[in-house]
């Protein structure tokens, strides 16, 4: 099993905006980064685990945990002109965008605080305390269990 974190903006798509899907479960879609599309398309696997990461709004942070439960596929908003996400580079016959569908396996009660793992001295070289931009990002085992352990329930 692989850990991840996932970014999403909370007035697009927020954990309340997952938790309020059928089964808890939704694509998670848009992402219009190279680097984050690889990890979607070829690495992020049935089973994994990611955080699902609050950004740009008052308090980013991590709010939960997500389970991968479908593997990269085409992301159809690249292909949709009424969608924000819309490409008109892509094509159905050449994909450039991926997906994966997430479901939701724990809501936090309490935001974890971007500010609080920043003064962590055991997460400093997790690319999130970095300044990475990525929407998808790799997180190591452990860096997982001290977050897990440290600072949720």
């Amino acid at each position: 099993m692989t850990f991840w974190l996932l970014k999403s903006e909370p007035d697009t798509f927020g954990i309340e905006h997952l938790e309020r899907q059928p089964d808890q479960r939704s694509g998670w879609d848009g992402v219009r980064n190279y680097q984050a599309r690889n990890f979607l398309r070829d690495q992020i696997k049935l089973g994994d685990l990611a955080f699902f990461y609050h950004s740009s709004c008052p308090q980013p942070g991590i709010v939960g945990i997500v389970e991968i439960v479908r593997e990269g596929y085409p992301d159809s908003s690249a292909f949709d002109p009424t969608s924000k996400y819309f490409d008109a580079k892509s094509e159905p016959g050449k994909v450039r965008w991926y997906q994966v569908d997430v479901q939701l396996r724990e809501k936090f009660t309490d935001v974890i605080p971007l500010q609080a793992l920043k003064l962590d001295s055991q997460l400093t070289s997790m690319p999130l305390i970095n300044r990475s931009r990525l929407s998808v990002q790799p997180v190591s085992e452990e860096h997982w269990q001290h977050i897990l352990s440290h600072y949720s329930h």
